[in-house]
């Protein structure tokens, strides 16, 4: 009986349906929730992204320019009058750009995320393909159901950042090389390399998928004949030249002060490898978020069967600990850089899971109950984990922000403090202050025009008394900073 089910499952069309149902479920499951405002988890990351593309859209496209609404010098430590953020070439941001041009009657909110929904389709039908290749068909299915559907990767694939496009960028890149690896053919390695550099230009961090292409290039020809073949030597022009230009250009004394603090995301805090290290990326992360613990097993399988064969995997997953490693600090405080590792995990998951449902050392209903109740628990716990991220826990920043772009002139300022976190000053459309760093004369002078604010602190009370109120209600007040009483 098992026999006969083996064939029918092994039949060519089955393998299309699976794929095209698991893809189709891919797209489905995030589209929860789309239509939110960027006031859910990580917004005050997610909405510095989602600024540059509304400015783009208010004032045109210049790539080379991007700009977002935070013109105080809280993440760069200058004063930056004009708002440039020069932290990633704006790749995502041209795609969200020109999504909004075919379709203005889709809401801009869901338009970004679309960008990275899509962008998690595509990544999960090359890990499908790469999975199929080096691991058989099963592990291909596996590691795209893994990538399409564990909870943690379905909120950080619907987000309006680039790293799901980055991801894609970079999985892509690998698959493009494998071709090449097997046919020795120059198209695939120039595709490769493409896709690798606008992917370094996306986020720096797909710099880490290189490692299985460095080792396999090298295992496939000695360094010599590399830097000797033109096709080659083009491709790492292709792969690196793009990232070079743009670190060129943004260290230009006259954009400097839009560049972002980054020193700190390596080891900022002196965290690597110390006990805290391990415990936020290893057991919080890794095992309870991303695997629901249970998921350990068939991801520890995969680890444990991994052979010389399996070099490419072998190395992938090398890169991913190195990212964890070197970006320390970044990745302990914040989840949305686990999204990088998703593919290596998918595929151990993937590799792990049919090798313990094959596996012949024990019984075969205890193991393969193992796997079902371990994936089981994958998607309980990692949705019970994750299911909060969706929520808007302060309507309120979005009400306000809304009265603010009803009231206030296309080119005030404003003061809208949140602790420095700039969703609340997204919301008003407006560029501004998410703090007041100084004291409220001098962003006066620097050209504020209306203060917001959703606290009944003691800043607002004493403002109050000196400023016009414009709008006070139980949730949000409006002050005009011209205007004395």
């Amino acid at each position: 009986m098992e026999k006969r089910i083996l064939k029918i499952i092994d039949n060519r069309r089955v393998e299309l349906l699976a794929v095209s149902l698991i893809l189709l479920g891919c797209f489905a499951v995030r589209l929860y929730k789309i239509n939110n405002p960027i006031a859910d988890w990580h917004s005050w990351r997610q909405v510095d992204t989602a600024a540059v593309t509304n400015i783009y859209l208010d004032e045109g496209l210049d790539l080379l320019h991007p700009r977002y609404y935070d013109i105080s010098s809280v993440q760069t430590g200058f004063d930056n009058p004009e708002g440039l953020r020069f932290v990633e070439f704006p790749v995502f941001n041209l795609f969200h750009y020109f999504f909004v041009k075919a379709f203005p009657f889709i809401s801009f909110d869901a338009l970004g995320r679309s960008v990275s929904i899509l962008s998690a389709v595509v990544t999960t039908f090359f890990l499908f393909k790469i999975g199929k290749k080096l691991m058989g068909k099963w592990v291909g299915l596996s590691a795209a159901f893994f990538y399409a559907f564990i909870p943690f990767n379905v909120y950080f694939t619907r987000v309006i950042l680039p790293d799901p496009l980055t991801v894609t960028l970079s999985i892509s890149s690998l698959w493009f090389f494998l071709v090449y690896y097997e046919s020795n053919k120059k198209f695939p390695i120039f595709v490769s390399a493409f896709l690798f550099g606008i992917g370094m230009i996306a986020k720096p961090q797909a710099l880490f998928f290189g490692l299985p292409i460095a080792v396999l290039m090298l295992q496939k020809h000695s360094f010599k004949k590399i830097i000797q073949s033109v096709p080659l030597v083009f491709s790492l022009f292709l792969a690196f030249m793009p990232f070079i230009l743009w670190r060129y250009w943004i260290t230009q004394p006259e954009n400097i002060r839009g560049i972002a603090h980054i020193s700190w995301v390596f080891n900022g805090d002196n965290i690597r490898f110390k006990p805290a290290f391990w415990r936020w990326i290893f057991g919080e992360r890794i095992g309870t978020l991303i695997l629901g613990v249970w998921g350990v097993i068939p991801f520890g399988f995969g680890l444990l069967n991994l052979k010389k064969k399996d070099l490419f995997l072998v190395c992938l997953t090398l890169g991913m600990f190195l990212y964890l490693s070197i970006i320390a600090t970044a990745n302990v405080r914040h989840d949305y850089y686990q999204t990088y590792i998703v593919p290596a995990i998918a595929l151990l998951l993937g590799y792990g899971s049919i090798q313990l449902w094959n596996y012949k050392a024990f019984n075969k209903w205890g193991r393969r109950l193992t796997v079902v109740f371990s994936v089981f628990m994958i998607f309980i716990m990692g949705y019970d984990q994750i299911k909060g991220f969706y929520n808007i826990n302060h309507p309120e920043i979005v009400t306000a922000g809304k009265a603010v772009d009803q009231l206030a002139e296309r080119d005030a300022k404003i003061v809208a403090p949140y602790n420095g976190d700039t969703a609340f000053l997204y919301e008003t459309k407006r560029f501004g202050w998410p703090i007041i760093t100084t004291n409220i004369d001098d962003l006066i002078e620097r050209g504020a025009d209306y203060y917001v604010s959703v606290n009944n602190d003691d800043d607002t009370n004493k403002f109050k008394q000196r400023f016009e109120i414009i709008v006070e209600n139980d949730q949000y007040i409006i002050l005009d900073l011209h205007k004395e009483i």
